[in-house]
């Protein structure tokens, strides 16, 4: 039987998917050869285990424990601005991590707004740091991802469940135990496994907050064997044990992604009957409150610390803030050469293999590829001359399975609609790509390209083994401020990362919609 002809030709598509798939296993043989196998873990090394291992459970735990409750509030409940914070949660997904850990350390520090308030009562201040400062940011950063993931679970029952329940009489716990809590066992092993799995990549939540040997993580031995002991052996051995915990707690969140639905209806709209009570009413707008303060105060806390000394900063953070820029212009580059030619692959014929190699970034963490890209490099040229185009490199690649998933159903939506019209007039190829699906496609690209703008604009991580004294992005700046002790300085310039991180997201995104209304 004779292949159905497509609109466009994939073939760009698997040779860019051939590329990434290329580097990153190119990248993990290079750290699999360096690798001492018969060397074994040393104590140290056995002590990062345990405590990856550690923070990461507990982060996932918590995140998902106090996600639950926020997340059934925002179910039943629909009040002004619900819209607004629901899109809230989605912030802490591209708001760099060294902002949002300045931001922690100036309220939950030991000069922080809630030392100072426990002063004043005679109590001593908190100790931010070590593994509840990391846990601490963990939950900061985590907490939206799992309300989301379990909103997600609680808008996906029935309509028609709740009002058989209204007519049956059935409220408060019995609604709980027969309705929903069948929902939260099906979906929230899934959220904590996805949650766990992203904490065991921590590097700079970490490297910032961990306080000392006795809380150190896997990526982050990984950067003082490159850094401070030069031992590639020693690095390589931590990325081999640190992708294999990522690979294998992946692979458990997409065994616990399969599963049955919620069942189907008649697509009406969801109405909530319980809750109706004082009590009720109470503990759900708590809830949904405590929630907005942890996550809007830090960020208020970085503004109202970064103005005062927004217009004295230091030349070097003005310099960085511009590295940074071109780094995330190349990233935005890289990323969109890789994923608009995936997408049409994917779109027009059985993709499969093109989007697992996509896919293949969350596979490995960046500071291994990062580690790996160091050993292939090191031999021929200095790993250091190299050290921005990598970072923009990887964090494309990091970015790419995101941008796969926004981008992707659009266009098969296209080639579908418009594929066969297409063909019946002669317009394939170039013409299809440059006249029909691109125009359409133009809100997804904008918001692709305005993620990795902002993601690779607070990136610390590759940076950090590659990196000269006489080169820094702001990210890596605001670490260098944080350990000379000019909290001052590098407030102002967290708050300056803080605004081009959105800026740049809010003009590529806009961009996107706008050209897509012309």
């Amino acid at each position: 039987m004779a292949e159905r002809a497509q609109p466009l030709s994939a073939r760009p598509g698997w040779s860019a998917a051939a590329l990434v798939a290329a580097l990153i296993f190119g990248a993990l043989l290079a750290v699999a050869l360096r690798a001492e196998t018969g060397r074994g873990f040393n104590a140290a090394d056995w002590a990062a285990l345990r405590f990856t291992l550690v923070q990461a459970t507990l982060s996932a735990l918590f995140s998902v424990l106090l996600a639950i409750p926020v997340a059934r509030a925002l179910a039943r409940r629909r009040f002004r601005g619900r819209s607004l914070l629901i899109a809230l949660l989605g912030a802490p997904f591209i708001l760099p991590v060294i902002v949002a850990v300045l931001g922690l350390i100036e309220v939950f520090g030991r000069g922080g707004w809630v030392s100072a308030a426990l002063g004043t009562l005679g109590l001593p201040p908190v100790q931010i740091y070590g593994l509840h400062g990391v846990v601490l940011a963990h939950v900061f950063f985590n907490l939206p991802l799992a309300t989301r993931l379990v909103l997600q679970g609680w808008q996906e029952i029935p309509a028609e469940r709740f009002r058989l329940a209204a007519l049956l009489g059935i409220d408060g716990w019995s609604m709980f135990r027969v309705i929903e809590l069948p929902m939260l066992l099906r979906l929230v092993p899934g959220a904590f496994t996805v949650i766990f799995a992203i904490c065991l990549t921590s590097f700079a939540v970490a490297l910032t907050l961990g306080g000392g040997p006795r809380a150190t993580t896997i990526e982050l031995a990984i950067y003082q064997a490159f850094r401070f002991d030069f031992d590639l052996g020693r690095a390589a051995l931590l990325s081999a044990v640190q992708l294999g915990l990522t690979v294998f707690a992946g692979g458990i969140a997409l065994w616990l992604a399969r599963g049955e639905g919620f069942g189907s209806g008649l697509d009406r709209g969801l109405r909530r009957f319980d809750g109706k009570t004082t009590t009720a009413r109470c503990i759900d707008a708590l809830f949904i409150g405590v929630a907005a303060v942890f996550l809007l105060v830090p960020l208020m806390a970085i503004a109202l610390s970064g103005l005062p000394g927004f217009a004295d900063m230091p030349g070097q953070v003005w310099t960085a803030a511009l590295t940074s820029l071109w780094v995330a212009a190349l990233s935005t580059v890289l990323l969109l050469c890789m994923a608009l030619p995936m997408t049409t692959a994917i779109a027009t014929e059985r993709g499969r293999m093109v989007e697992i190699a996509g896919l293949l970034g969350l596979a490995a963490s960046p500071l291994v590829i990062g580690t790996g890209l160091f050993i292939a490099i090191r031999p021929y040229a200095n790993p250091q001359a190299f050290a921005l185009p990598v970072t923009a490199l990887v964090n494309a690649i990091t970015v790419l399975p995101f941008a796969l998933r926004i981008l992707v159903p659009r266009a098969r939506d296209i080639v579908a609609r418009q594929g066969r019209l297409g063909l019946s007039l002669g317009m394939a190829g170039l013409p299809f790509l440059r006249h029909v699906l691109l125009p359409r496609l133009r809100p997804q690209i904008g918001f692709a390209a305005g993620l990795a703008a902002a993601l690779s604009m607070g990136d610390l991580g590759v940076i950090t083994l590659f990196a000269d004294p006489d080169v820094a992005t702001l990210p890596l700046q605001i670490y260098r401020l944080m350990g000379s002790y000019q909290m001052e300085a590098a407030a102002a310039a967290s708050f300056l990362l803080l605004i081009l991180s959105f800026g740049v997201f809010w003009l590529l995104d806009r961009g996107g919609h706008r050209h897509a209304e012309t």
